[in-house]
């Protein structure tokens, strides 16, 4: 009996688009019975985020590796928990992969298409694919969640042991799919009305595993020894941005280890690996907090006087505040779906206690408008900004945007960078451009707030909070 004639095996692609150190694949490809590689979408469901704009681009990209040898990505426009009994149905196929997820709502739905899946005689095959460690397996010694960063890295890596990333199965035949033709879409983003910054974003990012690996490569050989000193600073090529393929898994945090730790690049190496290990301690809390992206882990924050500024939070959305550091971040991060490390910082800072609005208001721009949005690092550092997750910096640690401005873009170059209505201005009138001693720069708006006054309401909320009597 040849491959073909063998009922498929069926490969449920979601944040792991690759070939390679995909173990879901390695272990459909092993059965030794044809390939059908398959993904959803929701039915009828628009593409509004970032994020859903760079799964689409990455789902082609994924296609266009898989159309190379012989196969292809089958897109369905339709609910998962529906569709997947009927193509197994209609297919024959016996046995379903997929790489787990950790995210309350995907655990959720995983779990209930197994036990269905299951009832049918089906054997479902759910395996690790996007983190070093399962969010659950790194505990105290009493089996509770870390809730300090350091604490949790040191166990982590206390006898760590990484396999080798795997290859791309070699030698793959592939099903072809005549199943539910009218709910396949042939391209993964037909049908999908993009973001309207989309055509914008592209200019600035590639999509297809091989670049992502690409990008990796030319970051250990050009940033990674200078990683610790220059990491901070915004205008320069320091960081990786491999953040938006670790999300959509062109790469797997195991291929960065082992290729990071081969290139013996000191302790830039190991600050740069626990940034991946800060991605890990996200999943673990997100894991043990399934509302993070919307409760306060310290509830003392509950009684925080926010304010309801929506002006004020328009303004901070648009780069309009009037602090050139704040407003460079807010307009990359629209116009690229990215923003530097540092200066999400600031922004964040910015939002909550310049500002006094509530972090969940941050939290959810940020969803909207990264392409790297991910639901475990992303409420969790904006809960670390705000003083009201686990090891967060303390709400009385207020950032300066001028003094941030000055330290970390000392020239003013990633401001001009981005907000052009300073482009001519120079020397130290960069960072405080409502003090030029020359004409005010054209269009550029006023600060939104002056910097002591904000400081101070910050305080008062917070001791009001803190003290309630």
């Amino acid at each position: 009996m040849s491959k073909n004639s063998l009922p498929p095996v069926l490969v449920w692609f979601r944040d792991d688009l690759r070939l390679a150190d995909n173990l879901a694949l390695t272990q459909a490809a092993r059965s030794g019975q044809p390939i059908l590689c398959v993904s959803m979408q929701l039915a009828g469901q628009p593409c509004t985020t970032a994020l859903d704009w760079w799964r689409a681009k990455s789902m082609e990209a994924l296609d266009q590796a898989l159309r190379a040898q012989g196969g292809q990505l089958h897109v369905f426009a339709a609910d998962p928990e529906q569709l997947l009994p009927e193509l197994v149905s209609q297919t024959g196929c016996r046995q379903v992969f997929w790489n787990r997820r950790y995210d309350p709502v995907g655990k959720a739905t995983d779990t209930r298409i197994k036990a269905q899946l299951k009832q049918m005689g089906v054997d479902v095959h759910s395996t690790p694919g996007s983190l070093l460690h399962e969010p659950w397996t790194v505990r105290s010694k009493a089996g509770q969640p870390f809730q300090v960063f350091g604490a949790f890295w040191r166990a982590a890596c206390a006898n760590a042991h990484y396999p080798a990333p795997l290859p791309a199965p070699a030698g793959m035949v592939f099903a072809s799919c005549s199943a539910l033709p009218d709910r396949q879409v042939l391209a993964p983003t037909m049908g999908q009305k993009l973001p309207a910054w989309g055509a914008a974003m592209a200019s600035y990012h590639v999509f297809s595993e091989r670049e992502a690996h690409e990008q990796l490569q030319d970051f250990i050989a050009h940033a990674l020894q200078a990683y610790e000193q220059n990491r901070d600073f915004p205008i320069r090529d320091a960081t990786s941005e491999l953040s938006p393929f670790l999300r959509t898994g062109q790469m797997t945090p195991g291929q960065i280890w082992h290729a990071v730790t081969a290139a013996d690049a000191g302790s830039s190496g190991v600050k740069f690996l626990s940034e991946i290990g800060w991605r890990e301690f996200a999943w673990s809390l997100l894991w043990s907090y399934p509302d993070l992206s919307t409760r306060n882990l310290k509830p003392e924050f509950d009684a925080m006087p926010w304010r309801d500024d929506p002006k004020g939070l328009a303004r901070w959305k648009k780069g309009q505040t009037g602090y050139p550091l704040v407003d460079a971040g807010m307009r990359q991060l629209w116009q690229t779906g990215l923003m530097h490390n540092r200066v999400r910082m600031v922004v964040a800072s910015f939002l909550v206690k310049h500002l006094l609005i509530d972090w969940r208001e941050g939290e959810r721009w940020f969803a909207h408008t990264l392409v790297d949005y991910d639901p475990a690092s992303n409420p969790m550092n904006w809960q670390w900004n705000a003083g009201t997750g686990v090891e967060a910096a303390p709400f009385f640690r207020i950032m300066n945007p001028i003094l941030q401005s000055q330290k970390f873009d000392p020239d003013g170059d990633y401001i001009r960078t981005w907000v052009p209505e300073l482009a001519g201005v120079s020397g130290p009138d960069i960072h405080t451009p409502w003090q030029a001693t020359l004409l005010q720069p054209t269009g550029y708006p006023s600060p939104i707030v002056d910097h002591s006054a904000a400081r101070q309401r910050a305080l008062a909320a917070w001791k009001a909070c803190k003290d309630p009597a």
